[in-house]
């Protein structure tokens, strides 16, 4: 069965890539970061600021998401966007992501995995059939195939078992999705960790199997950056040209920079919203610790020429103070001033892209990262 296209490709520049992909809740330009609703919630933030930084597409997360509300109980409501407000484009993780991270309260077998609930104990079941369920009960825009995703350093006979079942899973979700979720768009999941023939084997299947896009998981998750990117290198180039590629919990803004500039179009990652709750700051100079002493008597903002409000007219020595003192505002602000600024810096590679300057501003972007937050008052 053919599998219909829902993303355009609107202008390459090297390997980095602009497009968009039509959702049924709108058009998501691409490259794209989506900011992570894990239990249909931003933490720290509301739906309208993440909106009004420039966000098209968020994501949430299938395991949480049906241990709590349930997923009948958000379908019942209307659905992700009507239950959260969020009312535009919704990505759901599947669960593969907890397979790892909770490796102590699971089991994986050829048919599913099974978890004792983190809240309260129960065994829950989550199969390839049950992960697509779940995802189209919940109303996601793009549903993602259960797949088992497992930490670096591990050996290559583990990495290898755990691409060939995700393999399998991922031919189960396809049945799934065709036979429950018209108009709607499934993922599958490239694994094989840090070994490049896994990888190889593992992106071929899927564009065999056939899936609206392509997602490299398995990565930021104890490698380092280096090998990370020579993960991309390897894999972006056996995915077809005319769908979207997205990797999977990444990153830091150079991770997005250096991943944009090897071709992947889509992104999410918990760094902003939990950086900003723990008092650090992404600005366009870097990084910037507000807990720090020195900026107890800073009266600066932290970008005077940011378009974002609070990233320009909040002192820093009013940052440092709502840290220190643990208040609730502290972690509000500097979690939109994040989200502000990794949708400014997807803007400016789109609009690098689409005038064929995006190694001129990515030189730029390394440039200023490299001088550092030293400016002479």
């Amino acid at each position: 069965m053919s599998v219909p296209n829902h993303f355009k490709l609107l202008q390459t520049d090297g390997a980095a890539r602009t497009g968009h992909l039509t959702t049924t809740h709108g058009v998501v330009r691409t490259p794209a970061f989506m900011p992570v609703g894990t239990a249909g919630a931003m933490k720290s933030l509301h739906w309208r600021d993440v909106r009004e930084a420039g966000t098209d597409i968020v994501l949430g997360n299938t395991y949480h998401l049906m241990l709590r509300p349930g997923a009948k109980r958000i379908a019942a409501l209307g659905g992700l966007q009507r239950f959260t407000g969020w009312n535009g484009p919704m990505l759901t993780d599947s669960g593969g992501f907890q397979v790892m991270s909770l490796a102590q309260l699971r089991k994986v077998t050829e048919e599913a995995v099974t978890f004792r609930s983190h809240i309260d104990g129960a065994s829950v079941v989550l199969s390839p059939e049950r992960a697509v369920e779940v995802q189209r009960l919940l109303g996601a825009d793009i549903a993602m195939q259960l797949d088992e995703c497992v930490r670096l350093p591990t050996t290559r006979g583990d990495i290898e078992r755990a691409m060939q079942l995700s393999l399998r899973w991922a031919e189960r979700c396809k049945r799934a999705f065709e036979a429950s979720s018209p108009g709607k768009m499934l993922f599958g999941i490239v694994q094989g960790g840090d070994v490049p023939m896994l990888r190889h084997a593992s992106a071929r299947a899927l564009v065999d199997i056939g899936f609206h896009g392509y997602a490299i998981g398995g990565l930021a998750v104890g490698e380092p950056q280096a090998v990370m990117l020579e993960m991309i290198e390897e894999t972006a180039p056996l995915l077809p040209n005319d769908r979207p590629r997205y990797l999977m919990g990444v990153g830091t803004p150079e991770d997005l920079l250096e991943a944009v500039a090897r071709g992947i179009d889509m992104f999410d990652c918990v760094l902003p919203t939990r950086n900003g709750r723990h008092g650090v700051a992404f600005t366009p100079r870097g990084a910037v610790n507000l807990r720090n002493a020195r900026h107890a008597d800073d009266p600066r903002p932290l970008d005077k020429t940011s378009p974002w409000p609070a990233t320009r007219s909040a002192s820093r020595a009013y940052l440092h103070h709502l840290v220190k003192s643990n208040e609730a505002l502290g972690a509000m602000l500097l979690s939109e001033i994040n989200i502000a600024y990794y949708q400014q810096l997807m803007q400016g590679m789109r609009g690098a892209i689409a005038g064929g300057t995006f190694e001129t501003f990515r030189a730029e972007v390394r440039a200023a990262w490299a001088r550092g937050d030293i400016d002479p008052r």
